[in-house]
C-alpha cells in the first residue's frame, strides 16, 4: 500500500480526504439555497406584480363602467374623451398582464377586452333610447364580471407560486438531507480507514517496544507506513539485533564464568570434605576451625555464584505464562525447605495463611518468597520466631514476613533492594551474602504487577517486616478456598 513520505503529509492528506465530501455537500447545499432564494424572489415579485396589475385592471374597468353610465346620461363628449384615456390605460395594463399570464388568465383577459371593444363601439354610436342604454349597462356588468375573473386568476397564480415554492423547498430539504448523510457517511468511512492506516504503524512500533521491553529478541521488527515511521522501525530492528548480540554475549560470559568458577570451587569443597572426614589423618582443633572457615566461605561463594546467575535471569523477569497460583501452598513449600536451617538455630515459624489465588509463574513466585524467608532466617536470633501473615488487600494478596532481628533502619529500607547492597551483617551469622536476594525478589514481584516493601514491625518491637503484594487471579474479588485459616508453630 502506498504511503506518503512523512506522517505529517499523511495526516494532512487524510484530513483533506475526509473534508472533501463535506465540502462538496456544503457547496451543493449552498448552490441549492441560492437557487431557491432566486426562485423565491422571482415568485414573490411575480405574485406582487400580478396582484397589483389585476387590481389596477379592475379599478380601470370599474372607472370605464362609471364613465359609460355618465355618458349615457349626460351625452357629454368630454366624458367620452376621459373614457378613451382610461381605455388606453386599460390596454397598457392588459398588455402587461398578458406578458405574465398563461392558460385561463389569458382567456379571461381576451374575453374581457373583446367585451369592452364591443361595448365601446356601441357607446360611440349611442343614441338616447332606452334599449341602447340598458344594453350598455348590462354589457359593462358582464365586462366587470370578466375582470373579476382575471383578478381571481391572479390570486390563484400567487397561491400556486407559494405552493410551488413550498414543494420545491420540501424536495430540496430531502435532497440536502440525503446529500448530507451520504457525505457524512463517506467522511466517517474515510476517517476510520485513515485512522486504521495511521494507527497500524504506530501499533507496530508499540508492539516492537513491548517486545524489546520483554527481552524477546527472536522476532524481527518491521514497521509499515510513511518513510519516517519505516525509518524508525529500521532503527528499532537495529536496536533489537544489537541487544540480541549483547544478550548472547552476556549469557555466554556468565555461563563460562560459572563453569570456570565452579570447577575449582568444587575441587576445594571436595578437598575440605575429605579433610573433614579424616581421610588425610586426624586434625587438631585449630586445624578443624580453619577447615570450618574454609568450608563456610566455600559455601558462601557458591551461593554468590548461584545468586549472580539467578539475578541475570531476573533481568528478563516478565513471566511468559501467567496461571492461577495458590500463594499459601508456595509458602508451605518454602517453609518446609528451610525448616532444617531454622531448627539448627532453634527458630520457629508462625503461619497465618489464607488460600488466595494470585496471577503469576509459580517458580518465580517461589523464588520471591524463598528470598524473603531466607533473609528473615539470616537475621533472626537464636530461639527467634518468624511470622508469615497473609491477608487480602483490595485487589492484591498481601504476605508479611516478620522476624525478630535487628530490623532495617528507615534510611536503608529502599537501598536493601538495590543490587549488591548489603546492610549491617547479622550478629550470629557471619556468612556473607551476595546482596542480590531482595533485588531479585523485587524484580520478580514487579514483573508480576506486584511490589515488595520493607517496613518496621507494627507492634513496635525490634525486627524487620517485609511485605509482598501480588495481584489476584481475578480482577474483582479474591478466590478464597474453603481451607480454614491455619496457625502453625515449629521449633
Amino acid at each position: 500500500m502506498y504511503y506518503p513520505r512523512s506522517l505529517v503529509k499523511f495526516v494532512f492528506l487524510g484530513f483533506f480526504l475526509v473534508s472533501v465530501p463535506l465540502i462538496f455537500a456544503l457547496i451543493e447545499i449552498n448552490s441549492a439555497l441560492n437557487s431557491l432564494a432566486q426562485q423565491s424572489r422571482e415568485g414573490v415579485f411575480n405574485s406582487v406584480t400580478v396582484s397589483r396589475l389585476s387590481r389596477q385592471f379592475l379599478e380601470q374597468a370599474t372607472t370605464l363602467e362609471r364613465l359609460a353610465r355618465q355618458y349615457t346620461v349626460l351625452e357629454d363628449r368630454t366624458v367620452l374623451d376621459d373614457y378613451v384615456r382610461v381605455r388606453e390605460m386599460l390596454s397598457d395594463t392588459r398588455a402587461q398582464l398578458m406578458r405574465m399570464a398563461s392558460g385561463d388568465k389569458e382567456e379571461s383577459l381576451r374575453n374581457a377586452m373583446e367585451e369592452e371593444a364591443r361595448l365601446f363601439h356601441i357607446l360611440q354610436t349611442y343614441k338616447s333610447n332606452r334599449g341602447d342604454r340598458e344594453q350598455i349597462i348590462n354589457g359593462y356588468r358582464g365586462f366587470v364580471a370578466h375582470v373579476h375573473e382575471v383578478q381571481q386568476a391572479a390570486y390563484t397564480i400567487a397561491i400556486t407560486s407559494v405552493d410551488q415554492l413550498q414543494i420545491t423547498a420540501d424536495a430540496g430539504r430531502k435532497k440536502w438531507q440525503m446529500l448530507l448523510w451520504t457525505a457524512l457517511g463517506v467522511a466517517i468511512f474515510l476517517a476510520m480507514l485513515l485512522t486504521f492506516l495511521i494507527a497500524r504503524p504506530i501499533r507496530q512500533i508499540d508492539q516492537a517496544i513491548r517486545q524489546l521491553g520483554a527481552a524477546d529478541f527472536s522476532k524481527e521488527i518491521e514497521v509499515q507506513g510513511p518513510s519516517d515511521l519505516r525509518y524508525l522501525g529500521q532503527r528499532l530492528e537495529w536496536l533489537r539485533a544489537r541487544l540480541q548480540t549483547l544478550e548472547e554475549q552476556q549469557t555466554k560470559f556468565l555461563r563460562n564464568l560459572s563453569h570456570e568458577l565452579k570447577t575449582p570451587l568444587t575441587a576445594v569443597r571436595e578437598g575440605t570434605e575429605l579433610l573433614r572426614d579424616g581421610i588425610g589423618g586426624n586434625l587438631k582443633d585449630e586445624q578443624r576451625e580453619i577447615l570450618y572457615i574454609v568450608r563456610e566461605n566455600t559455601l558462601s561463594l557458591q551461593r554468590m555464584i548461584e545468586d549472580l546467575l539467578q539475578y541475570h535471569q531476573s533481568r528478563v523477569a516478565e513471566p511468559n505464562v501467567l496461571l492461577p497460583v495458590d500463594l499459601s501452598d508456595i509458602v508451605h513449600q518454602v517453609v518446609r525447605e528451610h525448616r532444617l536451617a531454622a531448627w539448627a538455630r532453634l527458630i520457629s515459624f508462625e503461619e497465618k495463611l489464607l488460600s488466595l489465588l494470585v496471577t503469576g509463574n509459580a517458580k518465580k513466585i517461589t523464588t520471591v518468597i524463598d528470598n524473603l524467608v531466607s533473609n528473615a532466617i539470616k537475621y533472626s536470633p537464636r530461639l527467634g520466631k518468624i511470622q508469615l501473615l497473609m491477608s487480602a488487600d483490595k485487589d492484591c494478596a498481601r504476605l508479611e514476613v516478620i522476624d525478630e532481628g535487628p530490623g532495617i533502619p528507615e534510611s536503608e529500607r529502599e537501598r536493601v533492594f538495590e543490587s549488591f547492597y548489603q546492610g549491617k551483617p547479622p550478629t550470629e551469622n557471619h556468612v556473607k551474602g551476595s546482596g542480590l536476594g531482595l533485588t531479585i525478589a523485587r524484580e520478580y514481584a514487579l514483573a508480576h504487577g506486584g511490589r515488595v516493601a520493607a517496613e518496621s514491625r507494627a507492634d513496635g518491637r525490634s525486627g524487620a517486616r517485609l511485605i509482598l503484594w501480588l495481584p489476584f487471579w481475578t480482577s474483582t474479588l479474591p478466590l478464597v478456598s474453603r481451607k480454614k485459616t491455619s496457625t502453625r508453630g515449629a521449633s
